[in-house]
């Protein structure tokens, strides 16, 4: 014993290495049971997560393959096209157009073959992290798109009425249970000749994650009084009507891909804040004509919406007429304008919601000035189709972003503009910024001379505006140039100016209006069917309370200087206006259709009022018996505004026989 620990203590390092022996046995033992039960348990999280996604995959094919079913079948029996083109089985490969599998849900197809290749390729921790991946992208598919209820489907929903939605939570959502009557699984033809531009079109499918609560379930069952009167049933379409426009948005116009524009709900792509002229949320390049597409989404959302179209007030019809008209507007192939405008009315006609009102309770959007649809010849050459003339869509309400002054049943609404709140707060913060600004220019003028028409003011007002200097911003819009085509140079322009011309260009109303009523820029108008014959929902009465008229002929033919008129307008008026001009921003936007407005009403909002109160009255009058051939159209713009067909100093403006377009 003593020997030992004397050697122990001449050796010291002898009991410093027992204790690292065992230290080190230690440690070794620990990692190797870690090792194992990792692997052990990672073995059976694979088998798990497979299962999950073939389940995930099965009910989510299910649910949004079974919606379509019924668009395609029905499609097919109206163009007479064999089943076997539309109806295939889902198993089979996806199509090869990303925008197809936006609209049957094909993205799982994409998703599955790309698990398969990292299965071949990758280690198992790369498959989980694409499962993660790609089961949060569900989200991004779009709703549930058309779907073309069969008889069965029709009469099961009047014996239940109105439809409750059932809350569930978001990861629910995407499990939904599959339908009866749906066995058979239908997917789209692929067309394989579209030009395949993935980085676009991504952008087009990828909707923001609130789209896929987008549904056409009643969503007033919380509050059914509310909804009392205010029903509204979408009607569903084949989708050659909408859908197939939407999924070929490369062939929409014959100079730029529209691909981008159908974005974000028809919002287009989201502009950059970088010189502080926007509002860091809310902004988007929105083109002119998406309206249809926006309308259609808000119209997903709205709050009274029934699959019961016995209880509806009125019935939205979902036809995206100017995409349509807009491929043959300028290209060789005008036979086609009226094709799908007729064959809508046609499969309107056969429906039981029409033969009910003989469609006077319907509504559409026509997201083009009514002149497009308004072709008084059956020679093709000629500008525009039938549309509007057809006796079917002379009975229905029209919603177009310019109407007619001599036509009772089309009723402009806002063009769109490129801020789309997603909240009432947004809207409350814009408007008391443009409240602070510092306006540098008495008046500003965007927009180029019309040389073409004789009768254009354009020119005087460009010359009156270089005349004025330091007093006017002149955005000139010129061959060749953008400057008129960005946003933020438009929105600069408006908000450093007290007063923003409008005159007249190709038709009577302006976008422009509207950008510049968005930042608080009082307009000026030079023709009364520029605003006042025009936006009866959305703007007073009283337009003298947010505007300036300054009449044409006075430029024209007095030389009345536009800059001596906007100087003699007292200060205290001009602060009143711009009071006035800012509060009608609400009603001049479209809110994002994923959150909506909570106490405000946007332009949508308000155009459903309008609608409702149009189609309330065309009943009454029903029933006291009127009879509506005797309307006389020819004076509809002095009826709606002031009451009367008597004579009045607006008269000139709108004489029908020297119509011009400015």
């Amino acid at each position: 014993m003593h020997d030992q620990e004397g050697l122990m203590k001449k050796v010291p390092i002898l009991k410093r290495g027992c204790n690292k022996f065992w230290y080190f046995t230690v440690v070794f033992l620990l990692w190797f049971f870690l090792l194992y039960f990792f692997f052990h348990s990672g073995s059976k999280l694979y088998k798990k997560d497979d299962f999950l996604l073939k389940h995930h995959y099965d009910d989510f094919i299910d649910a949004h393959e079974s919606s379509f079913g019924g668009v395609n079948r029905n499609s097919n029996e109206e163009t007479g096209h064999a089943a076997a083109d539309s109806i295939m089985d889902m198993d089979t490969k996806a199509t090869a157009n990303p925008v197809d599998n936006f609209f049957t849900g094909g993205d799982w197809d994409k998703y599955l073959r790309e698990v398969s290749n990292a299965e071949k390729e990758s280690k198992p921790e790369n498959q989980i992290r694409l499962t993660e991946n790609e089961a949060r992208s569900i989200n991004k598919v779009f709703g549930e798109g058309n779907r073309e209820e069969s008889g069965r489907t029709r009469s099961a929903a009047r014996e239940n009425q109105v439809k409750k939605p059932i809350e569930l939570p978001r990861e629910a959502r995407r499990r939904r249970v599959k339908k009866p009557g749906r066995e058979k699984r239908v997917k789209k033809q692929v067309d394989h000749s579209l030009r395949r531009e993935d980085k676009v079109l991504e952008e087009v499918i990828e909707q923001p994650n609130k789209e896929d609560q987008i549904s056409r379930q009643t969503n007033s069952d919380s509050h059914p009084e509310s909804c009392a009167g205010r029903y509204i049933y979408i009607h569903n379409l084949p989708s050659r009507f909408n859908g197939d426009l939407f999924r070929h948005c490369q062939s929409l116009n014959e100079w730029s891909n529209m691909c981008p524009y159908l974005s974000n709900f028809g919002f287009g792509p989201r502009l950059k804040n970088s010189e502080r002229t926007l509002s860091n949320t809310g902004w988007y390049d929105t083109n002119q004509f998406m309206l249809e597409i926006i309308f259609h989404h808000k119209m997903k959302q709205y709050r009274c919406l029934t699959n019961d179209s016995s209880l509806a007030s009125a019935i939205f019809v979902p036809y995206y007429s100017g995409l349509d008209v807009a491929r043959y507007l300028w290209n060789a192939d005008k036979k086609m304008k009226d094709y799908y405008s007729r064959h809508l009315v046609k499969w309107l006609r056969e429906s039981p919601e029409w033969k009910r009102l003989w469609g006077r309770d319907h509504f559409m959007v026509a997201g083009r000035i009514t002149w497009d649809f308004r072709r008084l010849t059956n020679n093709n050459n000629d500008w525009g189709n039938q549309l509007m003339i057809l006796p079917e869509s002379r009975n229905m309400t029209v919603l177009t972003i310019e109407s007619s002054p001599w036509n009772n049943n089309d009723f402009a609404v806002p063009y769109p503009t490129y801020f789309h709140p997603s909240g009432d707060n947004e809207v409350f913060q814009w408007q008391n910024r443009m409240r602070r600004l510092k306006r540098q220019f008495l008046f500003s003028f965007a927009g180029g001379p019309r040389p073409d028409l004789p009768d254009s003011i354009r020119s005087d007002i460009i010359e009156q505006c270089q005349a004025a200097r330091e007093k006017c911003l002149l955005l000139e819009c010129i061959t060749g140039s953008s400057n008129c085509y960005e946003p933020v140079n438009l929105m600069k322009m408006f908000q450093s100016s007290t007063f923003c011309l409008q005159p007249p260009g190709d038709s009577y109303t302006r976008r422009s209006t509207f950008d510049s009523i968005l930042a608080g820029c009082i307009p000026v108008f030079f023709h009364p069917g520029s605003s006042y014959a025009q936006y009866l929902w959305h703007f007073p009465r009283d337009y003298t309370k947010y505007s300036v008229f300054i009449p044409a002929n006075k430029i024209k033919d007095e030389k009345v200087s536009i800059e001596r008129t906007l100087s003699r307008i007292p200060i205290q008026k001009v602060w009143a206006m711009r009071e006035e001009v800012i509060k009608l921003i609400p009603g001049m936007v479209y809110a994002d259709p994923s959150h909506g407005l909570e106490t405000l009403k946007d332009a949508f909002d308000l155009t459903i009022d309008g609608v409702l109160e149009r189609v309330e009255k065309i009943k009454m009058d029903i029933k006291a018996g009127k009879n509506f051939s005797e309307d006389i159209e020819e004076y509809t713009w002095k009826k709606i505004l002031f009451g009367t067909e008597g004579k009045h100093e607006w008269d000139h403006f709108f004489d029908r026989s020297k119509m011009i377009m400015y």
